[in-house]
């Protein structure tokens, strides 16, 4: 088995290939790892098949289903998985052939309703229902207590000792473990008797994670997060710098914002139309469709939203004020209030 550990801070995913047939998948992508996955399966001759998700992620964005459409290849979760995009859902003891390496599924809620490990040979991917030192927090959207303490003690304990873990996270960058070692020294299996062990769980008192709602909406509806969004505005417009724009021949400078910013201090001779009603306005506003206009806003975020949205509606001369009225006072150009 060709084996590839794949970190994004405290998030793991795997790329697994048979070295016989060349058919490979990743586990738990991530969004911002694409290219890494790419590169890595170059390097061993693989082509990527599969690309298989342990449970419904809330603090990173699964790269499953953008992977599955640029590849071709299979989205794989448990058959509980609200996600519309999947390709293959997986049951308790299903198993999936990638070339000669066989992966065992085994349906293990309690972090979320859909979690499940893999076995091969001798490692099981645990996502999070069994982390390195640790288990799955049971406080987010349809997590389980008892049911996490079922999967463990009752399921994945019970598997050979010998198994090599490999978690959904590690924030403590562990080398490695083995069931064994977590048996004899994760503190959250030490409270082996279930009314203990259900008590600790609720009892954690965690942090939401940062990106909660944009995760799950990603990742179990299959939008889009904010930052692919801005990545593919921001690969359809051009941008224009400061010194471009105090030196450019009368273009129609667009701002973005709201009134009281906008009222606050301005690019002088700017055209007001807030982000928010840019559709409905723009035609009335800007009744010239080949007109240069450069778009922009406080930090250049909106511009670039709003600048796609404009080559998308037939205004073709577009463009973004890169760095926003930030980088425009930067570089000592004024504004004006009236």
């Amino acid at each position: 088995m060709i084996f590839e550990q794949i970190p994004t801070g405290g998030c793991q995913s795997y790329l697994l290939g048979c070295a016989e047939t060349h058919a490979a998948i990743v586990i738990d992508p991530n969004l911002h790892q694409i290219d890494h996955y790419l590169t890595l399966a170059a390097k061993h001759d693989l082509r990527i098949r599969y690309l298989l998700d342990t449970h419904t992620h809330a603090d990173h964005f699964s790269a499953a289903k953008e992977m599955g459409m640029r590849l071709n290849a299979c989205v794989v979760t448990h058959r509980l998985s609200p996600a519309p995009y999947v390709e293959l859902r997986l049951d308790d003891d299903n198993k999936l052939a990638v070339g000669r390496i066989t992966f065992q599924a085994l349906h293990t809620p309690g972090h979320t309703r859909d979690s499940m490990c893999l076995v091969a040979e001798d490692h099981i991917f645990t996502g999070d229902t069994l982390l390195i030192g640790g288990a799955g927090r049971t406080d987010l959207p349809t997590g389980d207590p008892d049911a996490l303490y079922d999967s463990l003690f009752h399921r994945v304990l019970k598997l050979d000792p010998k198994l090599k873990i490999h978690p959904a996270h590690d924030y403590q960058n562990h080398a490695s473990s083995t069931l064994g070692e977590e048996i004899a020294t994760n503190p959250k299996l030490q409270k082996r008797d279930r009314e203990s062990f259900v008590a600790m769980m609720q009892g954690l008192n965690l942090e939401r994670p940062t990106h909660l709602t944009e995760a799950l909406r990603a990742n179990m509806h299959g939008g889009k997060p904010v930052c692919q969004l801005m990545a593919e505005a921001a690969g359809r417009i051009a941008f224009i710098e400061p010194e471009e724009l105090a030196a450019a021949d009368n273009p129609l400078v667009l701002d973005v914002r709201e009134h009281e910013a906008f009222a606050a201090g301005h690019i002088p001779g700017a055209l007001h139309l807030p982000r928010g009603q840019l559709e409905l306005r723009v035609d009335r506003q800007l009744p010239d469709p080949g007109r240069r206009i450069v778009v922009c806003c406080g930090d250049g975020e909106m511009a670039i939203l709003a600048a796609a949205t404009l080559r998308e509606l037939g205004f073709i001369n577009v463009a973004a004020l890169h760095g926003g009225l930030k980088a425009w006072q930067n570089k000592g150009f004024p504004l004006s209030t009236v």
